[in-house]
């Protein structure tokens, strides 16, 4: 008999909402189906840059992680129709990130190094999340639990490094850690039972880690992905906020 799902603690609390950023991705769609299944009586709400036939996304919730004004439009959206229905924002995950486009992808070298690269690098995984946290961390409950994820990766370690190469991914997923562990000491003063971490969710079968996968490495579906990372997350408590874990709950060196 395979054990039931772990679930989390903040979305069993009545009239809570689950918020999942990049949603329409591979890893973000299985993460919003599984804490649908998990929570039914939660609320999760998907958010992407365009809009979906079905589900749970709205024009006024789209979010462009390169434009702050969507940002804190969605945020507006969000609080009021919180504030309406008597809901809570409880939990808040990013699934978002960016390797590679257009022929573009993670240098070798620093012969490869390219300003437009690092700057798309930068603006989608470190400085997208944190204009987030600018605005919707004031948006999550005051009391009670409450959970912030932000999908990073192992590459992002700077311990960890040994390989070199992938000067962007790596540098723009370090400064998200970076972010996450710094918003995670403010989010504790405003909610002592808050718990905000950084998450590695190893190697997915999507677009964005296709071109990448080696042979040996374990790739699962975004489905079993989610489900590792969802029953990682919620073995959390407060004790553990501000720190780096990978889906199978193990800690990642900074």
């Amino acid at each position: 008999m395979n054990a039931p799902a772990a679930t989390w603690p903040a979305l069993d609390v009545s009239g809570a909402v689950a918020l999942v950023v990049g949603g329409q991705g591979g890893v973000g769609s299985a993460l919003a189906a599984g804490l649908s299944a998990r929570h039914p009586q939660a609320e999760v709400l998907v958010s992407g840059r365009r809009r979906l036939d079905a589900g749970g996304l709205t024009d006024d919730l789209l979010i462009d992680l390169q434009d702050e004004a969507s940002i804190e439009a969605a945020a507006r959206t969000l609080a009021s129709r919180c504030a309406a229905q008597g809901q809570s924002l409880r939990a808040l995950v990013v699934a978002t990130g960016f390797l590679h486009s257009q022929g573009r992808g993670p240098e070798r070298s620093w012969r490869q190094l390219d300003a437009a690269y690092l700057q798309q690098a930068f603006a989608v995984n470190a400085i997208g999340p944190a204009l987030l946290v600018k605005h919707f961390f004031p948006l999550l409950a005051r009391s009670g639990p409450v959970l912030a994820a932000f999908l990073s990766a192992r590459v992002g370690s700077i311990e960890d490094n040994a390989l070199g190469g992938w000067y962007g991914y790596r540098a723009s997923k370090a400064a998200l850690n970076q972010l996450v562990r710094t918003s995670a000491i403010e989010l504790r003063r405003h909610n002592r039972e808050a718990v905000c971490v950084a998450l590695h969710p190893g190697t997915v079968d999507t677009g964005l880690s296709q071109p990448f996968a080696k042979q040996g490495l374990r790739v699962r579906s975004p489905e079993v992905a989610a489900a590792e990372m969802l029953d990682a997350l919620a073995g959390l408590g407060p004790a553990d906020s501000a720190g780096f874990r990978a889906y199978d709950g193990s800690t990642v060196p900074w």
